[in-house]
């Protein structure tokens, strides 16, 4: 394991700062551990700029997808506990994916259809199952978007939408592609119904409580409200439309905030994309993740989540969908990333990185090789608009002795 410059850390500070000058992210923040130690903390920006609020490091953000490790976990504590297995259909949770069907090879219509099996647990966590996200290409994705089926937070219940994702088709024959999904917006719904808890009871349970994550919900909590981050986006239109053309003039342009947004009142627990809380409380679920467990899960279950789980890297699974990270030289585990090559990847790391991201920008990776967690905060959608993710883990590793 490898030691710090600090001096070569610090250019994390001005790296950060240069984002928020150029009005690319409104503020960020960033934590680094080694060993369990936090090594290196800076924040600097505003969590509203109409304000002039500072970003903080109690600063309250949305994750978004930086959720799916979390549910990943909350599956797998039973799965230890005997209580299902990866290999059963989610038809034994969703009945309605009992007679599933799926799209023949180049469908250009949602009636063109054949049978198949109901994707496995396994093929939801490893998006290997057929279901898919409104914003990726195809006639699938399209009646996602049409019908409003990203569980996205609103006044439906994560039972009411897995029941409506059911009646669509899948995108696919389930194990043939890799397609970045909403699969594990239906294992929160499996969680549901395995534990008899709603969901985000569960988490609270057996993930939130025993780490101390308490400033983690799927609502926003009354006094959380005075620090909750706006969330921005530099396009003309719609945040998450990831093939869009049209820049704002405002590289800036606020889409939600404390007042109005759907975090106050959302009956939605989404296990996919759902959650709000702060750098703190994730820098706790990414230490259990590095040290084996802390008891939430044995060191051997976290071990087998944070390995490869396909047949090669992402790219070789012919993915035409959107993802959180590069597909080149990288695997994917139960819930996140697994660096396969990092030459491949093109970007400095070690193998067997773990790691996700969220549609805000957000990014986290753990890495077993330098006994390191990595955590970046800020609130800009979409997550492709900069490559902040590969230049930080190159500033980290370029303070690696």
């Amino acid at each position: 394991m490898s030691s710090f410059d600090t001096s070569r850390l610090d250019r994390i500070k001005g790296w950060m700062q240069g984002y928020v000058d150029a009005r690319r992210y409104p503020g960020c923040s960033v934590l680094v551990a080694q060993g369990g130690n936090e090594v290196f903390y800076h924040d600097c920006g505003l969590r509203d700029v109409a304000g002039g609020l500072p970003w903080q490091r109690d600063t309250v953000a949305r994750i978004y997808s930086m959720t799916k490790p979390i549910t990943s976990v909350a599956l797998m504590i039973l799965v230890e506990r005997g209580l299902v297995h990866l290999d059963a259909p989610v038809s034994d949770f969703i009945p309605g994916f009992a007679d599933a069907r799926c799209l023949v090879p180049d469908a250009s219509d949602l009636s063109q259809t054949e049978p198949c099996a109901a994707p496995t647990l396994h093929q939801l966590l490893t998006h290997t199952s057929g279901v898919s996200y409104s914003f990726n290409p195809g006639v699938v994705s399209t009646a996602m978007r049409e019908g409003k089926m990203d569980f996205g937070p609103g006044q439906l219940t994560l039972a009411q939408m897995s029941d409506k994702l059911a009646e669509l088709p899948l995108a696919f024959r389930p194990g043939t592609r890799w397609e970045y999904s909403v699969g594990i917006d239906l294992i929160g719904r499996v969680i549901e119904v395995i534990s008899g808890k709603p969901f985000g009871t569960f988490l609270q349970d057996e993930i939130f409580d025993p780490l101390g994550m308490d400033e983690t919900r799927f609502i926003l909590p009354e006094g959380l409200k005075d620090r909750f981050a706006s969330l921005y986006t530099p396009l003309a239109g719609d945040s998450f439309d990831l093939n869009a053309k049209d820049k704002s003039e405002e590289t800036l342009r606020q889409t939600d905030g404390v007042e109005g947004s759907p975090y106050l009142d959302t009956k939605m627990q989404s296990g996919g994309g759902g959650l709000v809380g702060t750098i703190d409380d994730y820098a706790r679920f990414t230490d259990m993740l590095r040290a084996g467990g802390k008891g939430i899960l044995s060191p051997h279950t976290l071990s087998f989540m944070m390995r490869n789980h396909l047949p090669g890297d992402i790219a070789s699974m012919g993915p035409a969908s959107f993802a959180e990270q590069p597909m080149d030289g990288m695997g994917f585990g139960i819930g996140g990333a697994v660096v396969l090559d990092p030459g491949r990847v093109r970007v400095p790391g070690s193998v067997g990185d773990f790691s996700w991201g969220g549609m805000a920008s957000t990014f986290f990776w753990v890495d077993p090789v330098q006994d390191l967690s990595v955590i970046f905060f800020t609130q800009l959608a979409p997550s492709s608009s900069y490559p902040s993710r590969s230049q930080l883990k190159a500033l980290i590793h370029g303070a690696l002795t």
